[in-house]
């Protein structure tokens, strides 16, 4: 699997050094590589530049201080790199859709639109292409039954509802094609740390009658739906 030794030290180096005044001339002169290398680096893998990077990087450290600190929104500004209370707001409200003090009045912690810290090993997944750009396809009208159960980011018990799954007399599913359907809201997220979200595990139907009482129903609408294909060990899929 092909590493990137120069990206690698290029994260580590923003992550030591994130809020502080850094851009795309302090990463080069750290690594040793030219400007020029390390954007069409950064670009090629990671697929957005140095400065779009170290703003996420910024924005979720930012967040997590304004849910889980009593720290005033100025003083997260300044301690996450920005030089005006307005400049992050701008930036923040941009991004997560709420303004810093809405977000933290909400109190909820957006698992997604930031960028959390990558590590060594995310790199390499990412350069590798186990993770790459979705492909979009038109899906019809899908009528599907399986099982509903909860599970959330601390208790993952998808493999158990997979297990049951695959227990099931498949006499009543039209294809072999499993469907792990997320039914959370429309914006992902956390509270304290975790995120409570109910799943349903199934194949899809001719139609709903005469179906066992305990296999859960869903209709999924028509429409446009982004595929990502995942190349790689199942341990690495998230």
């Amino acid at each position: 699997m092909k590493r990137y030794p120069p990206l690698e030290r290029a994260i580590t180096y923003i992550e030591a050094h994130l809020n502080e005044y850094i851009g795309l001339n302090e990463v080069s002169r750290e690594t040793g590589y030219s400007y020029y290398y390390m954007t069409r680096l950064f670009s090629s893998v990671l697929g957005e530049s140095v400065g779009h990077y170290i703003n996420r990087r910024r924005l979720y450290n930012a967040s997590e201080k304004l849910i889980h600190s009593d720290q005033k929104v100025i003083d997260i500004a300044l301690d996450c790199g920005y030089e005006s209370s307005e400049a992050f707001s701008r930036t923040f409200k941009a991004v997560f859709g709420y303004s810093p003090v809405a977000y933290r009045k909400a109190g909820l912690d957006l698992v997604i639109k930031a960028k959390k810290e990558l590590a060594p090993e995310d790199v390499c997944h990412i350069a590798n292409h186990i993770s790459h750009a979705p492909k979009i396809i038109l899906l019809g009208e899908t009528e599907v039954a399986g099982l509903r159960g909860t599970t959330s980011l601390s208790d993952n018990q998808l493999p158990g509802l997979w297990e049951q799954f695959h227990g099931l007399n498949k006499d009543f599913f039209t294809t072999s094609a499993g469907y792990g359907i997320c039914e959370t809201q429309k914006t992902a997220y956390t509270k304290d740390g975790d995120a409570l979200y109910s799943v349903m595990i199934g194949g899809p139907v001719k139609d709903f009658d005469c179906l066992p009482l305990e296999l859960a129903k869903k209709t999924l609408r028509a429409g446009r739906y982004a595929v990502f294909t995942h190349r790689g060990t199942l341990g690495n899929f998230i």
